[in-house]
């Protein structure tokens, strides 16, 4: 009886290791090594589509050796590592092993890390982004200290992101299913996205990456804000259909408003000039080369068809005042100054990348679309009228 009893605890423990053993091929694990940080506390987060949440912490000792386990994410999840002010970005797809190996001092940016592809494919997206951070604050420094002008700042500005969207399209293009491509195409340099939504080029990397996720993984948060991002960004940047106001009273304008101040210091609010008028809306900068020769075609087609109903309500981000009154003195049309310049608030709810930019409005106050080539503007602006 006793050796049957001693026979069943047998099993029944044999069980319990088995169990164990599913339970732990549910997990992934996090482990590694970091030295120098002897005392310093370490976190484990999940860095959700709008949240960060702290999973779990280890206080770190003289061999700097960690070992995190949690159940693995039902769809492709990113995590991040936080020591103090630094983080490492990772992402886990399945029930792997994730090993890092870092010091303390260089934290975020000279780690090794094995076990996941994907994430040091995030390591280099990560360290592109960081190049390009550190090239736009010397970009900057250079700027505000008056060692370049406005038109070089905003050529070397778009240098500086398209170097990162070099490193980036690689992995957005290659793999779009990817946690990588998924990652690169939502780093940020100076608050904004590298990747316009409302670009037609960069639309086309969304478009890529939200038609994979919804493939691979159409019942994700992640699928879903993607999908949801993807057709904003087809819908701005194809030509918008006519609204029906045929049983509405009220007109509805689909453009931000502006409201700056002409060479005379009078506010001109683009709202009360718009009414019943086709509007190009031209961001500009008079101090660059390529002005005189914008003007100039603006000035023909103003000419041609002010009289039909075309207005030109043009946005300067000039630094220097002195050189936009000279130059707006001559000018037909409506000239406005935003004093903010380069950092214009204005410009970004634009989405103003690169200069010259242009709008069209319809007579209804619809923005019908945005001008991708000039040579065209002539006939889109036809149409409307």
């Amino acid at each position: 009886m006793k050796q049957k009893a001693l026979q069943l605890l047998s099993v029944f423990g044999m069980l319990l290791l088995l169990c164990n053993a599913c339970t732990n091929k549910s997990d992934f694990t996090v482990t590694g090594v970091v030295s120098g940080a002897d005392g310093q506390m370490m976190y484990l987060e999940n860095v959700g589509v709008s949240s960060v949440l702290t999973l779990d912490s280890v206080k770190l000792g003289s061999n700097g050796k960690f070992n995190f386990a949690q159940p693995k994410p039902g769809s492709p999840e990113f995590y991040r590592l936080r020591l103090n002010n630094q983080w490492i970005n990772f992402a886990i797809d399945s029930t792997e092993t994730v090993t890092f190996q870092a010091d303390a001092g260089t934290f975020a940016i000279s780690y090794m890390v094995e076990g996941s592809e994907n994430s040091k494919a995030i390591k280099n997206i990560t360290l592109a982004q960081l190049d390009a951070n550190q090239a736009l604050n010397k970009l900057r420094k250079e700027h505000e200290g008056k060692q370049i002008n406005d038109s070089v700042y905003v050529v070397e500005m778009q240098e500086i992101a398209k170097a990162y969207k070099e490193v980036a399209l690689k992995y957005i293009y290659t793999a779009p299913m990817s946690t990588a491509a998924y990652f690169a195409l939502f780093q940020q340099i100076d608050g904004m996205l590298f990747f316009d939504m409302y670009d037609r080029t960069d639309s086309k990397a969304f478009a890529a990456v939200a038609t994979s996720y919804d493939h691979y993984y159409p019942k994700s948060a992640r699928s879903m804000h993607l999908h949801n991002l993807a057709l904003q960004s087809i819908k701005v940047t194809r030509a918008q259909k006519e609204i029906n106001l045929d049983d509405v009273n009220v007109q509805k304008v689909t453009y931000l408003d502006i409201a700056l101040s002409d060479i005379n210091g009078k506010e001109v609010k683009l709202s009360d000039i718009a009414e019943g008028k086709v509007v190009l809306i031209n961001f500009t900068a008079f101090q660059t080369e390529w002005s005189p020769a914008l003007n100039m075609n603006l000035g023909e087609l103003y000419t041609q068809y002010h009289e039909k109903g075309l207005e030109i309500y043009q946005v300067s981000l000039d630094t220097d005042r002195h050189i936009w009154r000279n130059a707006a003195l001559n000018l037909p049309w409506i000239a406005v100054l935003d004093p903010q310049s380069v950092y214009s608030q204005i410009a970004a709810l634009y989405n103003v990348k690169q200069l010259p930019a242009l709008f069209l409005l319809d007579r209804k106050g619809n923005l019908t679309k945005r001008i991708e080539d000039i040579e065209k503007l002539e006939a889109d602006i036809k149409k409307l009228l």
